[in-house]
């Protein structure tokens, strides 16, 4: 599998660039989850990072075309969205 190096923006992994799996489009996942165990042995926290395009700069570079921006509110939004559902029927 091909992977693409991806900066992380905000949250605890701010400012790191980690290796990233593509899916058969080319593109990075969406959404990355990173679960971080509990000291206390209780469940995991679950930190989101949402992909979002690279700021790109006056010049043309062959760098990293997305980068992941820190959710802190969570799991909230994204699934499929059909034409015929409801606004805010989730």
């Amino acid at each position: 599998m091909k992977s693409e190096d991806t900066p992380f923006v905000g949250g605890p992994l701010d400012g790191r660039v980690l290796p990233v799996l593509l899916g058969p489009t080319g593109h990075p996942p969406k959404v990355y989850r990173v679960p971080v165990p509990d000291d206390a042995g209780g469940p995991p926290t679950v930190l989101v990072y949402r992909r979002v395009a690279a700021a790109s700069g006056s010049r043309i570079s062959l760098g990293a075309r997305w980068q992941y921006d820190f959710d802190a509110e969570g799991d909230t939004g994204g699934g499929l969205k059909w034409p015929w559902s409801k606004p805010g029927a989730r």
